[in-house]
Formats: C-alpha cells, sequence, structure tokens
C-alpha cells in the first residue's frame, strides 16, 4: 500500500448512516460519515457487524462502493434470502443509526489512476460494486485510460446504478455493456445468454492491448469467466478476481 493510513491495525469504529437509497428492489445503498476514516482505494472492500440485545454478534464484509471522498463512505448491499445482516442493512437501518464498521481491507483488488494500460470491468450481479467503485475513481481522477464495464445481470429491473451508469457511458474514456442472462429489454439484439467466449470478444479488450481485468461475482460466474480470459490469450497475472462467498461477502 502507497498510503501510510491503510497500513494501520485493523480495528472496529462507528459509522453513522447519512443517507439510504434504493438500488433495486432488493439492493440499497447505504452512505456512512465515519470520521476516522483512513481512506481507502477503489476495490477494497470492509467488514460490517451487528449486536443483537442479547450479545450475539454476526460480522459480514461487503464491497466499498464509493471513491475515496474524505469521511464519507457508501456500501451497496443486496439482500440475501435468509442472511443474517443483509436484512437488516437493506430493510431496517435508516438515517442517524450507528454501524459499526472495520477497514479498508484487501490490496490486490484495487485500482489506481496511475496503473498503465487499459482497465477491464466484468461483474456479474453485485459483483459490480466494487468495479463500480473504480469507475468513481476512474471519473474523480479524470483519467483519460480506457475503461470498458461488461455488466452481467438476469434482467434490467437488476440493474444497480442505472442513472450513474448511464451518465457514465456518455464519457469518451468508458464503454458499458450489459449481458442479461434471463431477461433482456426491448430492442437487445442478443438474446438473454450468459457471458461467453463469443460476447467476451465482441466487447472486452484484447490480449493485445494489455488490459488490467478485474473480474468480481459469484464463485462460479469468476472461475467461468476467468478461465474464458486466460484461454483466449490474456496474461493471467493480469487478470485479478474476487469472488462471492455463501453470504455475498467478498472473498
Amino acid at each position: 500500500m502507497e498510503r501510510t493510513a491503510l497500513r494501520r491495525r485493523l480495528t472496529w469504529q462507528v459509522g453513522t448512516v447519512t443517507e439510504v437509497r434504493a438500488e433495486t428492489a432488493t439492493a440499497r445503498t447505504v452512505v456512512l460519515d465515519v470520521p476516522d476514516w483512513p481512506g481507502h482505494l477503489a476495490g477494497q472492500h470492509l467488514d460490517v457487524r451487528l449486536t443483537a440485545p442479547d450479545g450475539y454478534r454476526a460480522s459480514r464484509s461487503y464491497s466499498i462502493a464509493s471513491a475515496w471522498t474524505g469521511t464519507t463512505i457508501e456500501l451497496t448491499v443486496e439482500q440475501v434470502p435468509e442472511g443474517e445482516v443483509s436484512p437488516y442493512l437493506v430493510e431496517v437501518l435508516k438515517v442517524g443509526d450507528p454501524l459499526e464498521i472495520r477497514g479498508p481491507v484487501g490490496g490486490w483488488f484495487v485500482w489506481k489512476p496511475e496503473q498503465e494500460g487499459p482497465i477491464q470491468l466484468i461483474g456479474g450481479g453485485s459483483g459490480v460494486v466494487p468495479l463500480m467503485a473504480m469507475l468513481r475513481a476512474h471519473a474523480a481522477a479524470r483519467s483519460t485510460t480506457p475503461a470498458r464495464l461488461l455488466y452481467s445481470v438476469r434482467r434490467p429491473a437488476s440493474v444497480i446504478y442505472v442513472p450513474e451508469l448511464k451518465e457514465l457511458a456518455a464519457s469518451e474514456d468508458v464503454e458499458i455493456t450489459f449481458a442479461y442472462t434471463r431477461e433482456a429489454p426491448a430492442g437487445e439484439t442478443r438474446p438473454p445468454a450468459r457471458v461467453d467466449a463469443e460476447l467476451l470478444n465482441a466487447v472486452a479488450f484484447r490480449p493485445e492491448d494489455e488490459p488490467t481485468t478485474y473480474v468480481c461475482g459469484p464463485t462460479p460466474f469468476v472461475e467461468t469467466v476467468a478461465d474464458l480470459l486466460v484461454a483466449a490469450g490474456h496474461d493471467p497475472a493480469r487478470v485479478r478476481t474476487e469472488r462471492f462467498g455463501p453470504t455475498g461477502g467478498p472473498r
């Protein structure tokens, strides 16, 4: 890590919810003010801990959705059926509530404005969250580094960050492609299907472009995409992956 602040010993601290907003029927963004936040890199995550009245504690990891903006951070959480933490964050947490967090965590799955070469982002479902942090950091830095996002999602209603993605797609340096797996919108020429070699060849940077590729999502999605990229000739050392565990937290 380049920032001394990011090399400290991680401790639990309390943030205050300043805003909540719905992204989809099952996903919500929580904005926190954390006075002692040391800053983070795009792609890192943090731990959230909840404590019940009887003392029982549950913690989960969530990707940070925001670029570093002082003491404010954003988390976008997809509700996990029968989950212990995500239902509270999506359905119960309100403005003014405290939330215990610990982070930032992670140093491999990150993007820095000074990196050389184009960036290819490939997300499945809520795996788009850390990739959005990278796109936000890219915009905040006014980077002219070419960036492409391939976002695999079940249906249009499941797309997170709709207005912002439209705005980012208008940039000359950012290209965004959606791959719908269950239901495609009217006018979509590609029928619903999973990400495959043909689609990657059509919309992703080629191996000779020497991109750094970030793949995030459920484990089967990540492994399939990473295998397709390597089979297409991409350098495995330039393919960075982050998988979602059973609880939805990044691993």
